[in-house]
């Protein structure tokens, strides 16, 4: 018994090590190869997730164990590439649709999903589209948020990072460029976003580490504290959003034998 005791300890010691600072919560059902973000809203405990380019136009719920409780197609809708979600304080779901890896894309789309936990099968979708400002050069967009009834997307640079901003307001839009910023590290692309409900908090995730933003003012993000949270821990990850004030829930596409969890982490 002692032996077995020991080897229980064991195993959990080495599971504990293979993902770093990261608590693993569950596994994502193995059909979802590519999850590309995940959101929790005000009306749900369920984990919303997506899937990125070439998969179907469908927005998933997920229990804490992992389990789809909901299957929705999405109306009104096609993936080109979706890439992140985000929410309003009404439970609203903002999906995405403006990753552009060939950076060649001139015309994006944030689909407007209201209350999919109520519903069963299908879910209408309102649109939002918008182009980039004269003179920007088409960039790859994998991350936002919606803050004070404005999208802020977030470019995936190796060097300098873009911020877009799009009125929250159904109907075709030019973006306006915010501000760029070079975060810091070997590896500086952001691939999910997300701010926190009292919007004090901002956190933009990379595939081994997230950077937390706090301390700024109305929409200066990076005028604030930035700081490098890493995670010990390195794989594919896509999606992140808070789940309470210091604690937030991260996403990561399946490589094999890596990836394909929901893990939680703690803000220090």
């Amino acid at each position: 018994m002692h032996q077995i005791q020991q080897l229980i300890v064991s195993v959990l010691l080495l599971s504990s090590c293979d993902t770093g600072k990261l608590t693993v919560v569950a596994d994502i059902p193995t059909h979802l190869k590519e999850v590309s973000a995940c959101e929790i809203t005000s009306n749900s405990n369920l984990i919303w997730v997506i899937e990125d380019s070439g998969n179907d136009n469908h927005l998933y719920g997920l229990d804490i164990k992992g389990t789809i409780k909901k299957d929705l197609t999405v109306l009104n809708s096609e993936n080109d590439d979706w890439e992140d979600l985000t929410s309003d304080d009404q439970g609203t779901i903002y999906i995405g649709d403006f990753g552009n890896n060939s950076e060649k894309r001139k015309d994006f789309t944030i689909y407007k999903v209201s209350n999919p936990e109520s519903t069963t099968e299908k879910v209408s979708a309102k649109k939002i589209n918008f182009t980039l400002p004269t003179g920007t050069k088409s960039e790859d967009f994998e991350a936002f948020f919606v803050y004070q009834n404005t999208f802020y997307i977030f470019s995936k640079e190796k060097k300098t990072c873009e911020v877009l901003k799009v009125p929250n307001e159904i109907g075709n839009h030019t973006a306006v460029l915010l501000t760029e910023y070079e975060l810091k590290g070997r590896d500086n692309r952001v691939t999910s976003a997300d701010i926190s409900a009292d919007g004090k908090t901002i956190v933009l995730l990379n595939h081994d580490k997230v950077w937390k933003l706090t301390n700024y003012e109305n929409d200066k993000f990076f005028e604030g504290k930035v700081e490098s949270l890493d995670f010990g821990h390195d794989s594919q990850k896509e999606g992140v959003c808070f789940d309470s004030k210091n604690k937030i829930v991260i996403t990561d596409e399946n490589k094999g034998a890596r990836g394909s969890n929901i893990y939680s982490f703690e803000l220090h």
